[in-house]
């Protein structure tokens, strides 16, 4: 194995530890959109009150009355949660896929 694909902050496969990770946002990833404040919990998962990709998601919320907006989180694949801060800064992004 050569050393340029050791660092660990590349996020290296476990397939012959080549480098996965990419730059930029993972618009196509998992994601579902909860009630803020749920309460998490073993079914977490079961909690969501709609489900897609990001993009699908950060669309939707962007899209409500802004006094709607704060009573959601989405919940990225990976454990990230977005609040409405980031989620409207994801949807004003030149990059972002369904931008109108």
């Amino acid at each position: 194995m050569s050393d340029e694909n050791t660092d660990t902050g590349h996020h290296p496969s476990t397939f012959k530890a080549v480098r996965t990770h990419s730059e930029g946002i993972a618009w196509d990833d998992h994601a579902s959109i909860h009630i803020k404040d749920d309460g998490q919990g073993l079914f977490d998962g079961l909690k969501g009150v709609h489900r897609g990709t990001l993009a699908q998601m950060v669309q939707m919320i962007s899209n409500m009355p802004e006094d709607l907006r704060g009573k959601y989180v989405i919940q990225k694949a990976g454990d990230h949660k977005l609040g409405t801060a980031e989620i409207m800064s994801l949807a004003e992004r030149e990059d972002f896929p369904l931008r109108r």
